[in-house]
């Protein structure tokens, strides 16, 4: 997990930009059609042999994600709030220099900010189809509130999900959770509970983040979900509590949200 953050933030520090080459709102590689809903769709014509990179910026604030050439199309979150997003694609050159290919601004306005996570995006991707989303629907068939749906779904995680201690431990540059591995596994490590409890959470209409960043409860680079309730953000860690349980230790769904720094949310 550590290794992967590192590469993206070695890359953001590294980057060097060449001549901005400007180009129009192109529905060649730039699909505004789910805008409404916070996201938009990438159809970048990725060469096999040349990483590409698509930048998300709004202010300050960057996102960077890698583009397969195994996909016709991805979707990426406009997260960061209504406003003007600069959006770039970039393909390396040499090393840790990459050129400008696409770039436009994309201006988000949306009425419901917590609609952005309700969506399938390249790391939290899921379809109604999936096992999980269906998992999902049967759990909470006789809930009664989000409160309880939120918790079916977690007791199911808890309970049957694996922590992957040689995954963790392993090369992990560029690696995205696949939520139909981990069902079929039944084991992943953090930023797996923290996606496929967000992918099946967000098939019931449940707001969820995917968040990173560091917390008082692990040593490493962390994932966890925050979850919309009651018109407010409650912050809950799966991985966390799975270990707990299977070690017989009390412990609680919410957590106190003050044992976490956030660095990226999705």
């Amino acid at each position: 997990m550590r290794n992967a953050v590192f590469a993206i933030v070695g890359f953001l520090m590294l980057l060097i930009w060449t001549p901005v080459v400007q180009a129009a709102q192109s529905e060649d590689w730039l699909g505004l059609e789910q805008l409404d809903r916070g996201v938009i769709v990438i159809r970048y014509d990725v060469k096999a042999d040349v990483k590409t990179k698509l930048m998300i910026a709004k202010g300050q604030e960057k996102y960077t994600y890698a583009l397969s050439p195994d996909k016709q199309q991805e979707v990426f979150p406009l997260q960061m709030g209504n406003g003007d997003y600069m959006v770039t694609v970039l393909e390396q050159v040499s090393g840790t220099k990459y050129k400008v290919v696409q770039e436009t601004v994309v201006a988000l306005q949306l009425k419901n900010g917590s609609r952005v996570f309700l969506n399938s995006v390249q790391n939290i991707d899921w379809s109604e189809r999936d096992k999980a989303a269906q998992l999902a629907k049967k759990l909470t068939r006789s809930a009664q509130s989000d409160e309880e749906k939120v918790q079916a779904v977690y007791e199911y995680i808890v309970g049957t999900i694996r922590y992957d201690k040689a995954l963790a431990s392993s090369e992990l540059s560029g690696y995205l959770p696949d939520i139909n591995r981990t069902m079929a596994g039944k084991k992943g490590m953090c930023y797996d509970y923290a996606s496929l409890f967000a992918s099946m959470l967000r098939s019931i209409d449940i707001p969820t983040k995917l968040v990173m960043g560091n917390s008082e409860y692990v040593d490493v680079y962390h994932a966890w979900n925050e979850v919309y309730l009651n018109g407010q953000w409650v912050t809950i860690d799966t991985t966390v509590d799975a270990s707990w349980k299977s070690s017989g230790a009390e412990f609680k769904m919410i957590k106190d949200a003050s044992r976490y720094s956030t660095a990226k949310y999705f």
